[in-house]
């Protein structure tokens, strides 16, 4: 076990950046559950902990998952810590890398994110994406980074469980469109509760303010709309990208369990 230095502290908030994260290869979590749930399937480079944190975690922090443990005082934590409240906790984990392999995808859920912007919106999809047992998010290249810290603790531990991968969604649809229904979101789709929809496939969803970039389009193969209640009733124009992804995903799992 080692001291927080001026080194410590300064290589932490340097972590604030997305060029040093992924120079360093690495990406911050906060707070007890976050770390803990992460701490059982990610490698550790570095955990800051007050010494209660260790106690009762005494079999995860000691392990051969973190490479380097330091004790501070609260007071202590507050000064690296990138939340207005800290917990008991901070640690610098390792990025995974992830591959996937087509064949299984042919037989499970995925989602496509096409240049979401907002790090709320991306935690809560990958938390919701945990919850409905969806185990990859295919990302454009603009997409926010999962590692940014609001997305990480927006995403409550379940990053941990959900792989992100960030790729050319022209080259991924053109492959995997041909052995899979591909879904999109659309204002003038067809009502999603008439549409005949399968248990595995691609669900495509669109940035915040744009949508679904028209590039993306040709390789969807079912247009969904969420409907209104009642419909003939103004409403507002659209729904948050968050939460037309809950009611997306929890449609697809209700079918499944019929």
């Amino acid at each position: 076990m080692s001291d927080l230095s001026k080194n410590n502290i300064k290589y932490i908030q340097s972590l604030k950046n997305k060029k040093d994260r992924d120079e360093s290869g690495v990406f911050v979590a906060e707070g007890d559950k976050m770390v803990s749930e992460l701490l059982l399937n990610q490698k550790c480079r570095l955990l800051v902990a007050t010494s209660e944190f260790i106690r009762e975690n005494k079999v995860l922090v000691t392990g051969d998952n973190v490479l380097e443990l330091i004790e501070v005082s609260k007071k202590e934590l507050e000064r690296v810590s990138f939340l207005k409240n800290p917990q008991q906790v901070l640690a610098v984990f390792f990025q995974p890398k992830y591959s996937y392999d087509l064949d299984l995808l042919k037989d499970q859920l995925s989602l496509v994110l096409d240049g979401i912007q907002d790090p709320g919106n991306m935690g809560t999809i990958i938390r919701l994406a945990d919850w409905y047992g969806i185990e990859n998010i295919f990302c454009s290249p603009d997409t926010v980074d999962v590692f940014n810290t609001k997305v990480v603790q927006a995403t409550m531990g379940a990053l941990s469980r959900v792989k992100v991968h960030y790729l050319d969604l022209e080259d991924f649809l053109q492959s995997v469109s041909e052995h899979l229904p591909v879904y999109g979101t659309f204002l003038n789709g067809d009502n999603m509760y008439g549409t005949d929809i399968k248990e595995n496939g691609i669900v495509v969803m669109g940035n915040e303010g744009n949508g679904i970039r028209s590039y993306i389009e040709p390789f969807i193969s079912h247009r969904l709309f969420i409907p209104n209640y009642p419909l003939d009733r103004q409403t507002s124009e659209s729904l948050n990208v968050s939460v037309a992804t809950a009611i997306i995903c929890s449609e697809f799992r209700r079918r499944s369990l019929r």
